[in-house]
């Protein structure tokens, strides 16, 4: 008999491709998810992993339980959703990944659904978006909320809401860049046209070129013929946020990513034609989204952005 706790170990190690990093995932030493494996591999009678001196791989066999296995765990899953599904009231713990900006947006609203179901309890993780997705598929989380800056998940999804086989997507913004400069800035002025030529000498602030906001705010300079001097790069959006509230240089970053530093700023709308996004999306599994706990989670995250999307508009749109 195949046990589920190594079938899932499995599914883990076909996703991370290491038994260090399922190790990591899991919270097991990676002795222990050898071992286990190894066990698994006994249960099911031939060898599932092609193990040299310094890695491991997936054997042919390993690969099919693997597709196997995750299967397994979606039944599991959605046998465990069906049972939750008719409870009184949503209960139990949900976890949750987020990107650092999308985490200070939307806690308030998670915080709020807690108060109204004091049986649920929640973990609000910060992670990048690729790890969130992973999370979510691997079963450690419930709820991953991620960005995409190419357009591709949104082109994949139909109107409103939709499943990909495991997952289920549900778009809550779309996030403009803008410009953010402090609040005693000449291009505070919302009388006074942005003109982003004109602010090439400033002090720019950035965050680091490895970052999807960075790329996009210096695809989007490139697009006017704006190559302002290297800018100052700073780890966290809020960061970047922070230093401009000071009045130590001006940005171009997402309008969630000013967040607790609404009032300490001020955000100009970029020119017409210049409405570089990113979608943000809150992700689950499939079979999940049934339970009541699960779906006051999804439900306070769309709630919350419906709250965002009736927020006026910052500045208007002018010619470059």
């Amino acid at each position: 008999m195949l046990d589920i706790r190594r079938l899932r170990m499995l599914h883990e190690f076909a996703a991370r491709g290491s038994i260090a990093r399922t190790a990591e995932a899991l919270g097991y030493t990676p002795s222990a998810v050898s071992q286990q494996l190894a066990v698994l591999e006994k249960e099911a009678g031939t060898p599932l992993l092609d193990r040299t001196a310094r890695s491991a791989g997936l054997t042919d066999a390993g690969k099919r339980l693997a597709v196997h296995a995750e299967r397994i765990l979606a039944m599991v899953e959605a046998a465990e959703a069906d049972l939750s599904a008719h409870a009184a009231q949503p209960s139990g713990r949900v976890v949750v990944t987020a990107f650092p900006s999308a985490a200070v947006a939307f806690a308030p609203a998670l915080a709020r659904s807690l108060r109204e179901h004091q049986h649920l309890s929640l973990l609000l993780r910060e992670a990048d978006p690729a790890e969130g997705l992973q999370l979510v598929r691997s079963g450690e989380v419930e709820v991953a909320i991620v960005d995409d800056w190419t357009g591709r998940m949104s082109a994949d999804l139909d109107a409103g809401d939709a499943g990909h086989g495991m997952l289920s997507y549900y778009h809550l913004v779309r996030d403009p860049l803008i410009l953010v400069v402090g609040r005693d800035h000449p291009a505070a002025d919302p009388d006074r046209p942005v003109d982003l030529r004109a602010l090439r000498n400033e002090s720019w602030l950035a965050a680091p070129s490895s970052e999807p906001s960075r790329q996009a705010a210096d695809r989007l300079l490139a697009a006017v013929g704006l190559t302002p001097p290297v800018p100052s790069e700073f780890e966290g959006l809020g960061t970047v946020a922070n230093l401009v509230a000071r009045g130590l240089g001006i940005a171009i970053m997402p309008r969630l990513a000013v967040g607790a530093y609404e009032k300490r700023v001020v955000v100009r709308e970029l020119p017409a034609g210049l409405d570089l996004a990113r979608d943000v999306f809150a992700v689950a599994r499939t079979a999940s989204v049934v339970r009541p706990s699960v779906a006051v989670i999804v439900a306070a995250l769309r709630s919350a952005a419906r709250a965002m999307a009736r927020q006026p508009a910052v500045g208007a749109h002018e010619p470059v």
